[in-house]
């Protein structure tokens, strides 16, 4: 590993000076209000949103993760990196209804389609998995990243970027972050994408690696027998995720709901969609050229998790090494900073507002600013925890929400596609689902200790993506038997909230919302996502 010199310190300084001087700017314009502090005032065009929801997506445990795949012979969790169609989705069918509901947060949407019951425990479901999931692993990642970059341990690193990621994100709100973020997506999307062309050119070009790492590793469809990535249940499991993330999860959702209007919002998550197109060739394929390095001798590292980092070091000059160690920094605070917003609108929209209606909003403010502090303690607490649950960091994110995902997906999914659907349904299978999910966890971690031959084991020991895809089929028949067992939900409950209850008004409005260029950009991404899938296929 060779270490930052002078060049790479004066690039990292520019960064952090620009950063500042954009979170200044934002915290002198904003107002003590919730809708400017939680949502940016709802005034923000397409281009800042796109940016945001891919700056938010990709955290540094996606930059050191998704390498880490690609180093680590674990190519099939690229499916979960090349789901630019679901966030079409997100635009094209979820987010209208987001906006006719005209909602801050997403438990504050099923109050409006189900009830309240279902406001409260998505709001605790939420904001535990995020703890469980997005804090710690960015934290996790982070640590590795900054010891791995500036030669200082690990919890000094990630504690020291917790700290300065918070103090913008408490001071300055949503503003301060979509807008650092729409910097640090351009800046990681140019670090990134010089590392990966000048890795490809110094191991020989494309087919020189790939006849270093073999065809066959570079095929992400393994047999559906594969214990450890069936390529059936990857496909599933990787959609009901994909969906339950990008378009029910709030930590995504709300950069889309800044948005000044329902045309600006889905062109932003169709700029976002073509953004998430990247990570494939910035992240996944630098992981794959450490490995040829590795394999060629000319490169050593301990952790498929250090790849991208040990990669960076030794092949970038200097200078253009600073500017991607900015880029992972800027990836790494970026993801922090959009969890720690949600979080605190989480808690104080959908649980502090609820409890206490009367709140003046300069209060609400403060309130969300403490929860932000308290959300960053619990989550330092979760790493040494979270590093027992599996190896691979990235596996892990995606095996905890393989388990978070099928409850939630199943109530949005037919709470907006069948009106039958109502408030006990959806309650009843988040409060299972919590449960089930929560008790996978439990068995993961104690499983050598249980009897191989008892149906607890089978539980724990299931390979994820078989669990999740099972899972969500039970939450499905669950929602439907007990929606159909009780009374059907009122009009009123329905009212634009549904397909089949759109007013013809909102038909026309939803219909002048979008173009024939908006049509066009979406089908291109859906093509560009069939070739990558067509190619990975280790042929």
């Amino acid at each position: 590993m060779q270490t930052l010199d002078t060049f790479d310190w004066v690039a990292i300084s520019i960064y952090f000076l620009i950063l500042l001087g954009i979170a200044l700017w934002v915290i002198r314009k904003k107002e003590n209000n919730t809708e400017d502090y939680f949502l940016a005032g709802r005034n923000v065009g397409w281009f800042v949103v796109g940016a945001s929801i891919f700056a938010s997506n990709i955290g540094s445990e996606h930059v050191v993760g998704l390498a880490g795949a690609g180093a680590g012979d674990r190519l099939p969790m690229l499916i979960y990196e090349i789901q630019a169609w679901v966030v079409l989705i997100l635009g094209w069918v979820f987010l209208p209804f987001y906006a006719r509901a005209g909602v801050f947060t997403m438990p504050e949407f099923l109050e409006k389609r189900f009830d309240a019951r279902s406001r409260w425990i998505l709001s605790v479901f939420s904001i535990v998995a995020y703890v469980l999931t997005k804090i710690s692993v960015t934290i996790y990642a982070g640590g590795i990243v900054v010891s791995a970059l500036l030669g200082i341990d690990f919890w000094t690193g990630a504690i020291a970027t917790v700290i300065l990621t918070g103090i913008y994100t408490v001071l300055g709100g949503m503003r301060a972050v979509v807008y650092t973020e729409t910097l640090q997506a351009v800046i990681l999307v140019i670090g990134a994408a010089a590392l990966t062309i000048i890795g490809l050119d110094h191991v020989g070009g494309w087919e020189s690696m790939k006849e270093t790492v073999t065809p066959e590793y570079l095929n992400m469809w393994r047999a559906a027998s594969d214990p450890d990535f069936p390529w059936p249940p990857l496909l599933i499991a990787s959609t009901i995720t994909g969906i339950w993330y990008w378009c029910t999860d709030q930590y995504i959702v709300q950069r889309a709901l800044t948005a000044k209007n329902i045309k600006e919002g889905r062109r932003g998550t169709i700029f976002g969609a073509l953004l998430k197109l990247l990570p494939v060739f910035l992240f996944l394929i630098p992981g794959v050229i450490a490995l040829t390095l590795k394999m060629r001798g000319e490169l050593q590292w301990d952790s498929p998790d250090e790849a991208f980092p040990v990669l960076m070091s030794n092949l970038l000059p200097s200078g253009l090494r600073g500017l991607v160690a900015a880029g992972l920094l800027a990836a790494l605070m970026s993801s922090l900073a959009s969890v720690f917003n949600s979080c605190s609108t989480l808690f104080t929209v959908d649980i502090y507002k609820k409890l206490r209606p009367n709140t003046p909003e300069k209060k609400l403010v403060r309130t969300g600013q403490i929860a932000t502090v308290i959300v960053v303690i619990i989550g330092i607490i979760w790493i040494p925890i979270m590093a027992n649950i599996s190896g691979v960091l990235y596996e892990y994110l995606q095996s905890v929400q393989s388990y978070i995902a099928p409850p939630i997906t199943a109530v949005f999914l037919l709470g907006i596609f069948h009106k039958r659907i109502n408030a006990q349904g959806a309650f009843v299978t988040m409060v299972v689902g919590f449960i089930v999910g929560a008790l996978r966890i439990v068995l993961e971690l104690v499983k050598d200790s249980l009897n191989p031959d008892s149906f607890w084991f089978l539980l724990g020991d299931m390979n994820f993506l078989s669990f999740a895809s099972w899972f969500f089929l039970f939450c499905i028949i669950l929602i439907v038997v007990v929606s159909y067992a009780t009374a059907p939900p009122s009009e009123e409950k329905l009212k634009n909230l549904t397909y089949a209850t759109i007013s013809e008004e909102e038909k026309k409005h939803n219909k002048n919302s979008y173009n024939w260029k908006d049509i066009l950009i979406s089908l291109i991404i859906i093509a560009i996502v069939i070739y990558v899938m067509i190619w990975f296929n280790g042929k």
